[in-house]
């Protein structure tokens, strides 16, 4: 994921302590069913599509933005599937971070799925029945999606 600006000049004076912030995961769906997933070019892994809020720009908003500069594909946001405190990571050059998660449920609008940032090595529609191995992140998020009841994620119930 790409550093924000607003990050960077947040960082210069905080350092690498723990920050709490937004983030903001896409679950989009296209009119046969598959889910659109990026193949992440720090892990090397397959991924549901997420990034940070801007300032003051609106969940959905954001799930729409990242969507696109991520993947060129269209989408309209559909509704809130998830809102989630994660466990905190410490990246690779020691900065800390914990994310307040919103997940939104996504439909594809337009655009062909390709590579449209540097964020992901690879972009593609998966079935929900045949996904590429995915972490449990992505897989419970897809899950909550289809889904149209609610939910409470209790993380003592993943293994």
């Amino acid at each position: 994921m790409a550093t924000p600006d607003f990050l960077r000049v947040l960082r210069a004076s905080a350092g690498q302590q723990l920050l709490w912030l937004p983030g903001v995961t896409a679950i989009v769906f296209d009119d046969e069913g598959r889910v659109l997933l990026g193949r992440r070019s720090d892990t090397g892994r397959w991924a549901v599509i997420g990034g940070i809020p801007d300032p003051g720009e609106q969940p959905a908003a954001c799930a729409v933005r990242e969507v696109f500069e991520e993947t060129a594909v269209h989408c309209v946001a559909e509704r809130v599937v998830l809102v989630q405190a994660l466990d905190p990571i410490t990246y690779p050059n020691g900065d800390r971070c914990q994310f307040m998660d919103i997940t939104i449920r996504c439909r594809a609008v337009g655009g062909e799925a390709r590579v449209n940032d540097d964020e992901s090595l690879d972009v593609a529609w998966f079935a929900v029945d045949a996904l590429p191995d995915l972490d449990e992140f992505g897989r419970f998020r897809i899950k909550q999606a289809l889904s149209e009841a609610p939910t409470w994620f209790d993380p003592t119930t993943v293994g």
